[in-house]
This record gives C-alpha cells, sequence and structure tokens, in this order.
C-alpha cells in the first residue's frame, strides 16, 4: 500500500495540464468517483487497524495534494486567458432573461390612485407607527369606548400612547389639522392589526383611505365619488347599494356592496348568494373629528370612505387565500407582471 501511495504522488508530479480539458481528465483520473485515489481508499478500508494508524496520515496527505494541484491548473487556466479562448456557440439557445413587475397589490392601488386622481384627490403617506391622538382620540373614539377594541391593537414597548396604525384615518387627522379646506385626499397604505392569518385576514394588509372636506358636501356627493370610482374599476354593469352601519368617526355611517361581478348579480358562492359583494364602509365625517382638528362644523362639512386593497384584489382577480400576497411565492407572482 505504502508503496502505491508513493507511486501515485510521484505521478502527480509529472503530470502538467495546459488546457481545460486535460484539467478535466486530471481531476477525473485521480479524484473521480472511480479515480485512482479513491480506489486507493477503498483498499485502505480493507487493511487491518495496525496498517490504517500508520497510513492513514499518508493517503490523506497524497488526496490533500492532488486537490491543490487541481486548484492550481485552473488558476493557471483563468490567469492565462485560456478559458477565455474557448469558441463561443453562436447557434445555442441563449437563456432566458426574467423581467421583475410590480406586486399585484401595488398595480391595484396605483389603478385605485389613477381613478381617483382624475377627479381631484390628491394622494397622501403618513407614518405607520403612530400614537394615540391620530389613531383614536382625535377620530372621536374616547378612552376605554368598546370601539377601540374592534382594531385589535399593536402597542409598542410598554407606553400605551405608542401604536402601530390600525387604519390610514390617522393620515387624514394630520390632513386636516395641517390644511384648510377644502381637503380632498386619498390615503394609501400599511395598517396593522392583532387577528389570526388565515386564508381571509391577516395580522397586517394595505387600506386607501378618502377624504373630502368642504362647505355643503352631502351623501349625495359620496355617492356619485363611489359610483364612479366603480364602474372605473369593475366595469359600467356594476350597481352598487349602501346599508346602514357605524364607525366612531363618521354618521350617518354605510357599507357600500357592489353587484357580484362573477355572476352578474344573480348569486354564487362568492358572494354568498346575495348578489352583491362588500367592499368599503363610508359614511359624513363626524362634526366631533372637524372640531378635533380645528375645523368648523357649522361651516364645512365632508365625506369619508376606506377599502381593504386586499379584499378588491381578491375580488378583483379571484385569489381565494389573503396570504398569498405576502408569501412571494413567484409562480404567483408571476402571473401578473
Amino acid at each position: 500500500m505504502l508503496q502505491k501511495i508513493e507511486a501515485l504522488s510521484a505521478e502527480l508530479d509529472t503530470r502538467h495540464p495546459t488546457s481545460k480539458e486535460e484539467v478535466e481528465a486530471f481531476r477525473v483520473e485521480f479524484l473521480g468517483r472511480n479515480g485512482k485515489i479513491p480506489s486507493l481508499f477503498d483498499e485502505f478500508k480493507q487493511l487491518p487497524p495496525e496498517e490504517k494508524k500508520q497510513l492513514g496520515v499518508t493517503i490523506n496527505q497524497l488526496k490533500q495534494k492532488a486537490q491543490e494541484l487541481l486548484n492550481k491548473f485552473h488558476e493557471e487556466l483563468e490567469a492565462g486567458g485560456a478559458i477565455a479562448q474557448t469558441k463561443t456557440d453562436l447557434t445555442a439557445t441563449p437563456h432566458k432573461h426574467l423581467f421583475g413587475g410590480l406586486h399585484p397589490l401595488a398595480l391595484l392601488q396605483r389603478e385605485i390612485e389613477k381613478v381617483f386622481e382624475g377627479i381631484g384627490f390628491a394622494v397622501v403617506n403618513g407614518p405607520e407607527l403612530e400614537d394615540d391622538w391620530h389613531v383614536f382620540s382625535a377620530l372621536n373614539f374616547p378612552k376605554e369606548h368598546p370601539a377601540r377594541d374592534m382594531q385589535d391593537t399593536f402597542f409598542v414597548g410598554r407606553d400605551p400612547d405608542i401604536l402601530l396604525r390600525t387604519h390610514t384615518s390617522s393620515v387624514q387627522v394630520r390632513v386636516m389639522e395641517n390644511q384648510k379646506p377644502p381637503i380632498r385626499v386619498i390615503c394609501p397604505g400599511r395598517v396593522f392589526r392583532n387577528e389570526d392569518i388565515s386564508a381571509r385576514s391577516h395580522c397586517q394588509f394595505h387600506q386607501i383611505e378618502g377624504l373630502y372636506i368642504d362647505k355643503n358636501v352631502s351623501f349625495a356627493d359620496l355617492q356619485q365619488v363611489l359610483l364612479y370610482f366603480v364602474h372605473r374599476v369593475f366595469g359600467t354593469d356594476t350597481k352598487i347599494r349602501f346599508r346602514p352601519s357605524y364607525f366612531p368617526f363618521t354618521e350617518p355611517s354605510a357599507e357600500m356592496d357592489i353587484s357580484c361581478f362573477l355572476c352578474g348579480g344573480k348569486g354564487c358562492n362568492v358572494c354568498k348568494h346575495t348578489g352583491f359583494l362588500e367592499i368599503l364602509g363610508c359614511g359624513m365625517v363626524d362634526p366631533n373629528v372637524l372640531e378635533a382638528s380645528g375645523i368648523d362644523s357649522k361651516i364645512y362639512s365632508g365625506y369619508a370612505f376606506g377599502m381593504g386593497i386586499e379584499r378588491m384584489a381578491m375580488l378583483k382577480y379571484g385569489v381565494k387565500d389573503i396570504r398569498f400576497f405576502f408569501e412571494n411565492d413567484l409562480r404567483f407572482l408571476s402571473q401578473f407582471s
């Protein structure tokens, strides 16, 4: 065995490959699966324990020597430009270049923004980390009011005044504090609520909320704006309906439904056989909210509305699980690029 090791070591010293093909042949001959050195290791396994102790270090040194020579040959080829001299096959099929695209939520958000920008609404953004005043108190949420429990809030640290916003209405408050009427804005952004993650809900999602404040604003104005929006996004055949609801910051308040575009209003599993799908909440801004931001409610009135982008995307694109939007699965995302 020792003689075989010494013979292979001497043979390694005689090899000086000069091309890519010769380097590969060297690797296969000495280090490949059926090469000379692996075969030597197979014989080594059959030796008695006493001989293994004597030859173990020597055979490992042989393998290390062969690997170092192989690395050296590769470096010499790269330095000498031999690899660069390899001819390029111009007839080979080119690699397919994949181009990125917008996320489906970004696509829908931009579409919605474009609709409202076309009728005079400005797009305004605000911080995701907020204080109690802008998220709750300024929006007519009294302390200890049950409506606060509806939000399932994430508080930051031990300070009950610092939290992750539960809606983008906080941005509307900041606008009302710093801008005099007329005000016409939409506020898109990510919001957070402590909810169980399932096919229909998530602890983070995206909203777009709208606000219009001016003199003599009525619920009829709200209806016409939302009807225009629905026709632009879901088609002119789409019908809308309003149902009474409750929100602390609007009075009166309503939920708005659209006729199911999957079944044409006839009733199906998606719309639970009602013919309508709920897409947003809305209402006239409560006078207390106007006064809290320094706007005279005797002179000005306004409306507000808010919608979840994920919910609308699920309806528009036929997505049945909200978690798909957050998993970064290219098989899903590539359908929208």
